[in-house]
């Protein structure tokens, strides 16, 4: 599944190249609680068709039965009565949810509040070249005259967050995130799968064809070389992560190693606390490591969920990846190895106290 922005300047794209009117919708500002975070996109068709999200739908229903004839045709309307097509000209700026009232209507948070730009048949030729950039795995500025509706692309060497100002409204989009695989098992299917559904472009890789041969989920490019050698190939940048889930040392410690080497936002391993720290021996002893170079390598991976199958476990390295993504810090009590540390340190010491009970 492609990256969320991506698949809505794709689809916006299609509908302008087809000769169709549409708009796109991003949110500028939010006060209180909002549904969707700044810099979020919509694209809305003039036959009422809609991709991405602003909102939970409700404003998304006053965009298309403001907007397009959709509305009119499906609840009987009279031509009289219909809403307004597309307009065309500069870019409109809208709020929503002023008044609890409206914050009510329109299904905002309590106290919520939003404001849109709402952009015009935005040119099919310049959405083309953003996506091939994208594509390409450039980061790129996307900047709208606000009084013209003119637009221009820019490329970009890191990321900002929207700004907007009386004449000019700039939105920073990224290419996909990506994540390499190292090992082609059970587990890495069921990763795999929630990382495409979280947007990931992914990639496996594993020289065993006994795994390779039975992989079973779509979407995903299988490699068969040895996992350094992809990893090189690979190039992860910021917006990647690499994982090895084979526990085999031949085949992920030299991935790992190439893997820290590059700007990966995320580079770990499975296994448990007596496997990580030999990782880490091995490494110092044979590959002239330090604790200090390996300290970005993470290991064991995962938030503490006491996950025991391999679903639970995909789900728990799936829900630290997106964490240390999105900038957020776990608490250390979710950390698997500290955890497990006292959980150890209670079933061993009948003196400790566990939730309040000795």
């Amino acid at each position: 599944m492609e990256n969320l922005d991506v698949m809505v300047l794709r689809t916006l794209q299609a509908w302008r190249q087809s000769g169709q009117r549409a708009l796109l919708a991003t949110v500028v500002r939010t006060w209180g609680s909002s549904p969707r975070p700044i810099g979020s996109i919509m694209a809305l068709c003039e036959t009422g068709a809609v991709v991405g999200s602003v909102s939970g739908g409700c404003i998304e229903d006053d965009l298309i039965y403001r907007f397009t004839q959709a509305y009119a045709s499906s609840a009987n309307v009279q031509p009289q009565d219909a809403p307004q097509t597309l307009p065309s000209g500069a870019p409109q700026r809208v709020k929503y949810g002023v008044t609890a009232d409206e914050a009510h209507r329109f299904g905002l948070p309590c106290g919520g509040t939003l404001e849109l730009v709402l952009e015009f048949d935005p040119d099919p030729a310049l959405l083309t070249e953003l996506l091939d950039a994208l594509s390409h795995g450039r980061l790129m500025q996307r900047h709208l005259d606000l009084h013209s509706g003119a637009c221009r692309l820019q490329t970009t060497d890191q990321t900002a967050e929207l700004s907007i100002d009386d004449h000019r409204l700039v939105n920073t989009f990224g290419p996909e995130f990506r994540m390499l695989l190292v090992g082609a098992g059970q587990l890495t299917e069921y990763l795999a799968t929630m990382a495409l559904f979280s947007g990931f472009a992914v990639t496996v890789c594993d020289p065993r064809e006994e795994y390779t041969g039975a992989w079973s989920v779509p979407n995903v490019t299988v490699l068969k070389d040895m996992p350094d050698d992809v990893v090189q190939q690979f190039k992860p940048d910021s917006r990647s992560c690499v994982i090895a889930l084979t526990h085999d040392p031949k085949l992920d410690d030299l991935a790992l190693l190439e893997a820290l080497n590059t700007e990966a936002f995320y580079v770990g391993a499975i296994g448990s606390r007596r496997n990580n720290e030999a990782r880490h021996q091995r490494m110092i002893e044979h590959f002239d490591q330090t604790e200090a170079s390996l300290a970005r390598l993470r290991g064991p991976i995962g938030i503490y969920i006491g996950s025991k199958t391999p679903s639970e476990i995909a789900v728990s390295v799936m829900a630290e990846v997106l964490a240390v993504k999105n900038g957020v810090p776990l608490p250390r009590d979710l950390d698997v190895a500290h955890m497990k540390n006292s959980q150890n340190v209670a079933h061993n010491d009948p003196g400790v106290l566990v939730c309040g009970i000795r």
